[in-house]
């Protein structure tokens, strides 16, 4: 099986419940759109906070919307370096036993003892195009990207849903060691 699927690039960024958002930001806040992103009905919101590890802090982290039920920060191995964190590589929402990190909005601070995590390489697929390509849910599967710097990315899960839309997510790290930009195209060769 190979087919081909667009990459998008994840920086660093922050996941906020609406407590938490309220928190940071004062009561009744809500996000504000600033750009859409791959991803049906998620976005790139104008707010930012401050993270700030036993190490260090890195300031200006996007905060992505809609709200979550818990807040989670997602971040990159490197950045791991920068603030003195050891999270685990998790997929998205599975934040049992990963490390806290403190979050610092305008209007407040708060301490997470929970939820920092580096993402999974993850490929989303709408139920039919996992459909066509044979691929569901949880599946786990390798990816060849092109070009002087090609690699092969294993361990890439499936997440299937019907709100999905075709997109390859990598962090910064696994798109500068591969060369890579938002939109290239890499080859799905093994399911």
């Amino acid at each position: 099986m190979s087919a081909k699927v667009p990459v998008g690039i994840s920086n660093r960024h922050v996941h906020l419940s609406q407590e938490d958002l309220e928190l940071l930001f004062g009561p009744g806040h809500q996000l504000t759109l600033k750009k859409d992103l791959s991803q049906p009905g998620q976005f790139a919101a104008e707010e930012t906070v401050d993270l700030i590890g036993p190490k260090g802090s890195i300031k200006k982290v996007r905060i992505l919307g809609p709200v979550r039920p818990q807040t989670q920060v997602e971040i990159s191995i490197t950045d791991c370096f920068a603030l003195g964190v050891k999270p685990p590589v998790r997929d998205s929402g599975d934040l049992t036993g990963t490390p806290g990190i403190t979050i610092e909005g305008p209007k407040g601070k708060i301490d997470i003892k929970e939820g920092v995590i580096v993402a999974q390489r993850h490929l989303h697929l709408h139920t039919t195009e996992a459909e066509e390509l044979g691929l569901k849910d949880k599946d786990y599967i390798s990816v060849k990207t092109e070009g002087p710097r090609s690699v092969i990315f294993e361990n890439v899960l499936v997440r299937v849903g019907p709100k999905y839309a075709k997109d390859l997510h990598v962090d910064t790290d696994e798109a500068n060691a591969a060369a890579l930009k938002n939109g290239d195209l890499v080859t799905v060769i093994r399911a």
